[in-house]
């Protein structure tokens, strides 16, 4: 069923110009193991199993990558503002994944795939890029299944000692009141 699931996914994406123009971009920076996840992803599948035509509107745009060899947060704040006058059109947020371990008091990641795995929710944890030959390429740890099926699970971690943080978060995104037939389960 993934490999269906990954199918379907890379239509909608790579015949949505305004991502593959997203994706372009952020591939002309040439950054280590580099990927748009999150949100970029999400709402785009969940409104196309919504028929929805007109987009949801994106908070911003995660772009993450993983270096290890230069994990400067100024780094970070650099390449937000290199995107932003690159494109001005959306609010761009980068991350270098091989600190973001420090935040969530985990043991060091390996990757952006890894770094991935420990968001909140499973069908938030996917990202996809344009690869070096441009080819379309996608992470997804937990598989794609609850992103298709509309189901909205906590990775692992929040299941239990930070359910609390699951909890909080689908109360602030109301995604229930966006997309309608999202099956949101609350350990």
């Amino acid at each position: 069923m993934e490999d269906l699931y990954f199918q379907n996914l890379k239509p909608i994406v790579t015949s949505d110009a305004f991502m593959m123009e997203k994706l372009r971009i952020v591939a002309s920076l040439k950054l280590p193991d580099c990927w748009i996840g999150a949100g970029f992803v999400r709402n785009k599948v969940w409104d196309f199993l919504h028929g929805y035509e007109k987009p949801t509107e994106l908070n911003d745009v995660d772009v993450i990558f993983f270096d290890s060899k230069n994990s400067d947060m100024k780094r970070d704040w650099e390449l937000d503002a290199k995107l932003l006058a690159m494109d001005s059109t959306v609010n761009w947020s980068v991350k270098n994944q091989a600190r973001m371990h420090l935040k969530q008091g985990h043991k060091p990641y390996k990757s952006s795939e890894e770094a991935v795995s420990y968001w909140v929710e499973t069908p938030t944890c996917v990202a996809v890029r344009l690869n070096e030959v441009g080819e379309f390429e996608a992470i997804y740890p937990h598989g794609l299944n609850d992103l298709f099926e509309l189901k909205v699970y906590p990775t692992k971690e929040f299941q239990s000692e930070k359910a609390s943080v699951y909890k909080k978060r689908i109360e602030e995104k109301n995604w229930g009141k966006t997309w309608h037939k999202l099956q949101i389960f609350i350990p």
